[in-house]
């Protein structure tokens, strides 16, 4: 099942997707809600991200091919032996069809492709086997990245979490199972990244449950689940597009940061 959240007019909520068409929703995603009789055209609606997070976690270097990728940057060339996983801000979140900025100064700035999923119920202290009773479904994400600040500075608050770098979208899919879906990555059409997420180092259950000993993830709240692969450079008239089996196609322009006036 697809959920989107959309605004139509002065109307802005959460709809379940019916092909063409998404059916608006009274009540609470995560707990109690209705469906509504109107169903509007997709066409005519504005997709939102999917959803508001109050915590964003992300896994770094979370597929066997993306060690190699991790190591021009750590120096360390074996996978983590234990989730490593890292904060983004909220305020970083942009949705499908928005444009990701280019921040002045960044240098390289990357794609980077990933599953993401988002906790449905209070999640903490559940072991691996637990952790998808509180996952309410998937979506698609990029984790954006700036890699010059990334290998340079102490801390990756600005290389992760720039503003516009967590796009998700554009759907939430339920009833997935997060260990067999494919995953691909185009840059202006030319496909630069391609996996199952049966090939994750720590499954979204491990990730979910070592995030929830320290932790306590709410719903909506989100954790990126690694990119597979090598990453590449977005230029400014880009168009990245991120696309996840069941779920959909995120797709974003790039701009730099003087276009937008900042």
């Amino acid at each position: 099942m697809l959920f989107a959240r959309f605004r139509h007019n002065d109307l802005e909520v959460y709809g379940r997707v019916e092909d063409d068409r998404v059916r608006p929703l009274h009540g609470d995603l995560f707990g109690e809600h209705r469906l509504l009789e109107e169903a509007i055209s997709l066409d005519s609606v504005r997709l939102l991200p999917p959803v508001r997070p109050g915590n964003i976690l992300a896994a770094a270097v979370n597929y066997p091919s993306h060690v190699a990728e991790s190591q021009k940057m750590t120096g360390k060339a074996e996978a983590p032996p234990q989730p490593e996983l890292f904060l983004k801000p909220s305020s970083s979140v942009i949705g499908p069809e928005e444009a990701i900025v280019l921040p002045q100064g960044a240098r390289r700035v990357d794609y980077e492709g990933e599953l993401v999923a988002v906790i449905g119920r209070a999640c903490r202290s559940v072991t691996a086997e637990e952790a998808l009773a509180y996952v309410f479904g998937y979506t698609c994400g990029n984790d954006v990245s700036a890699r010059h600040w990334q290998r340079d500075d102490l801390q990756w608050w600005r290389a992760k979490g720039s503003d516009t770098f967590s796009p998700l979208g554009p759907f939430l899919a339920t009833g997935l199972d997060p260990a067999s879906l494919e995953l691909h990555t185009r840059l202006n059409s030319n496909e630069v990244q391609a996996s199952s997420t049966g090939a994750l180092i720590h499954s979204v259950g491990t990730l979910i449950s070592f995030a929830s000993q320290v932790m306590t993830l709410a719903p909506g709240d989100v954790v990126f689940t690694g990119t597979p692969g090598e990453t590449g450079r977005l230029s400014a008239g880009d168009v990245v597009e991120v696309e996840i089996e069941g779920i959909g196609v995120l797709r974003n322009t790039v701009v730099a940061a003087e276009s937008q006036g900042v």
